[in-house]
């Protein structure tokens, strides 16, 4: 009971403050949702690599930030008589005890599969039952995301391989189709059958319990890593890179893979 005194009370510093700074700071007070949309999606990626990192003092850092811009939104909301934090919250409240029926109501479930199913089940009669399926993936997802997502939603309706091992037919037959694309399409087609092949890969990860977006990240990181320690000799050695031979480079490829 003191913890949750303790954050109530936290809680209405914060909105004291933003109400303060809407009154009084000029760039607090000029803010609309329009100019806040992309310095928000700016803090959810930085929570996102401090995350990455696992340092807890980042990670709080970084959840205030994005807490910050929650309570803004609402305020906003609240000015333009729209509606206020507390409804922000009471909404959130409602829509977890509606979505859980296994904790709060009398469902049954037999794993985190049934779960899943069921969320999606629910979140289409929020609407009275004429919510599309895929509805909800967010328009302005990185595709890599946004792919893995709709598979997801796909998945939790029964639109899904039998036996995962099935996936890798796809897999192949649509690295056969961009090889093919390469020696007699046009640079269209290209791109489509480029894009069919990713599909099929983010579909081979999730289905091997992978999130192809962590999994690219850490190569992202690696090659970085990699890449740097080339540039790094070559800086010690007098040679910059562009003069450097392939061969050259991949020895000291295979040197930084070994660190």
């Amino acid at each position: 009971m003191v913890a949750r005194e303790k954050e109530s009370a936290s809680l209405a510093k914060l909105l004291n403050v933003l109400d303060r700074l809407r009154l009084e700071c000029p760039w607090d007070r000029k803010q609309t949702f329009e100019s806040m949309k992309s310095l928000t999606v700016e803090e959810v990626y930085e929570l996102v690599d401090a995350i990455g990192e696992q340092k807890s003092d980042e990670i709080k850092k970084e959840l205030g930030d994005v807490l910050l811009h929650v309570v803004f939104y609402a305020k906003m909301a609240d000015e333009k008589g729209w509606f206020d934090v507390s409804d922000v919250m009471d909404s959130l409240v409602d829509k977890l005890i509606f979505r859980h029926p296994h904790i709060f109501a009398d469902t049954k479930v037999e794993g985190e599969e049934q779960v899943l199913q069921n969320w999606e089940k629910l979140k289409l009669k929020e609407k009275g039952g004429n919510k599309r399926v895929l509805e909800g993936v967010p328009k302005s997802l990185p595709p890599l995301i946004k792919a893995s997502r709709i598979q997801e939603k796909a998945r939790n309706v029964g639109f899904d391989w039998d036996k995962k091992e099935d996936v890798w037919t796809k897999v192949k037959e649509e690295l056969n189709e961009v090889e093919q694309e390469m020696i007699d399409g046009t640079a269209v087609d290209l791109e489509g059958e480029f894009g069919d092949l990713l599909f099929s890969v983010v579909n081979a990860a999730r289905l091997y319990g992978v999130d192809p977006n962590s999994a690219l990240e850490r190569t992202n990181m690696k090659f970085t890593k990699r890449f740097n320690y080339i540039e790094e000799k070559s800086i010690a050695n007098s040679k910059p890179l562009d003069t450097m031979t392939l061969e050259e480079m991949d020895v000291l490829w295979n040197e930084a893979k070994n660190i």
